[in-house]
């Protein structure tokens, strides 16, 4: 049963849903705790001028439902195949006075135009079925060196673990280390740096300034998003925010620029994923993956993805490697040698064999990364970055390993 707050949030969502009408444009209505209503609306990409009638009129009226405190508008571009552009009247502006949100990646809309507080549509994010980027191809973010996606083709591996784990690792040894948590659909980075009530804040330059914990810069979806809503976005809004919690960000400067920001991507191999891949200024890529074969299947996937958008891959990280009992026997539950015959097979090093430990798990829940400690819990991921480091550093003075996919 939801508590008395949520019923109140889903009354105003109602309410606000009521009042524009429930047209057919209007996907979906949500209103968190602070009174801000986010609305989903399907635009035609053909009419700009309708969607942006369609989004003045509806900010407008939601604007005005009692306890809506602020309005955030998220177009959806899809048309059906072979329907006709949609007419609309042109809406009056909102009200005089209506209050505005706080700096957001979803404020998205059809145009190029800059909205409330820094958020604006990337014409990259919204373009899909582009070529194939070549290396160099891409433009460098201003305030951020180097780019490492932590990366999986199938989910459950302990990607996230491990993209936390190695950034915290990493900031150790003195880097500036930014985190950016790509995975809309289930972010749980703030869980595991324990910022799950931290709010991004805008700065003069109107870009959010990322949340600082553990040594590390880092964003999520969920910094911004009802804890208890469910993602249901399609590809173009999970692209366009990506693509603006990259740009719209004060990573850091020209002068003074993080030495890499590590992204801990979905798993698959989907919208996301080719946005990063071929529309980020990717440095390297970093898989990981468990020793059973099931897994194992889909690394081949991944690691064919970055090929074809010649982002080059580093090496593999293979976790839940093996149990430890207490008289010091390894237990492999999940398979043996998995993770390193299928470096072998791709001709990539295997960068670590992370065990199942308690106190890793632990440190996820409470939010306090394991590597952030001295203990030997903590060695792996301090290997583990010594090593990416490395490979970073190779990579700008070396062309990458070319990987063969043999029959």
């Amino acid at each position: 049963m939801f508590g008395s707050k949520g019923k109140t949030r889903q009354k105003q969502a109602d309410a606000v849903m009521k009042a524009l009408g429930s047209p057919d444009w209007l996907e979906s209505v949500s209103v968190d705790e602070s009174g801000r209503a986010v609305l989903v609306i399907v635009a035609d990409p053909a009419d700009t001028a309708g969607a942006e009638a369609l989004r003045m009129e509806a900010e407008g009226k939601a604007g005005l439902v009692p306890g809506v405190e602020s309005v955030t508008t998220v177009l959806t571009a899809e048309r059906q195949q072979g329907a006709a552009p949609r007419t609309h009247t042109h809406a009056p502006a909102p009200p005089k006075g209506q209050p505005k949100g706080r700096s957001e990646l979803l404020n998205l809309t059809p145009s190029p135009r800059r909205v409330q507080k820094g958020a604006r549509l990337s014409d990259e994010a919204m373009q899909q079925g582009a070529p194939q980027r070549q290396q160099g191809s891409v433009a460098k973010i201003p305030g951020i060196s180097r780019i490492l996606v932590v990366a999986s083709a199938k989910g459950g591996v302990g990607k996230s673990t491990v993209s936390v784990n190695l950034a915290a690792a990493l900031a150790k040894t003195g880097m500036k280390v930014g985190l950016l948590d790509a995975d809309v659909y289930g972010p749980s980075i703030p869980t595991m740096l324990g910022t799950q009530g931290a709010e991004p804040k805008g700065s003069k330059n109107k870009k959010l300034v990322p949340v600082e914990a553990h040594g590390l810069k880092t964003l999520s979806i969920g910094y911004l998003s009802d804890p208890d809503a469910p993602m249901i976005w399609r590809g173009p809004i999970v692209m366009s925010a990506i693509t603006q919690m990259l740009n719209d960000a004060e990573w850091g400067t020209p002068e003074d620029p993080l030495d890499v920001l590590v992204i801990d991507t979905p798993p698959g191999t989907g919208d996301a994923q080719l946005t990063i891949a071929q529309k980020v200024p990717v440095t390297a890529a970093l898989i990981v993956t468990t020793p059973q074969e099931v897994a194992l299947a889909d690394v081949r996937r991944g690691a064919a993805m970055f090929t074809k958008t010649a982002v080059p891959v580093i090496g593999l990280v293979e976790t839940m490697s093996y149990f430890q009992d207490p008289a010091g026997n390894k237990h492999y539950l999940m398979g043996h040698g998995g993770g390193q015959r299928m470096a072998d097979a791709l001709g990539l090093p295997l960068l670590a064999e992370v065990p199942m430990l308690q106190a890793i798990r632990e440190g996820g829940d409470k939010g306090v990364p394991a590597a952030i400690g001295d203990e030997e819990t903590a060695q792996a991921f301090h290997e583990l970055a010594r090593k990416v480091a490395i490979g970073l550093d190779t990579l700008e003075t070396k062309a990458p390993p070319e990987i063969v996919f043999e029959d």
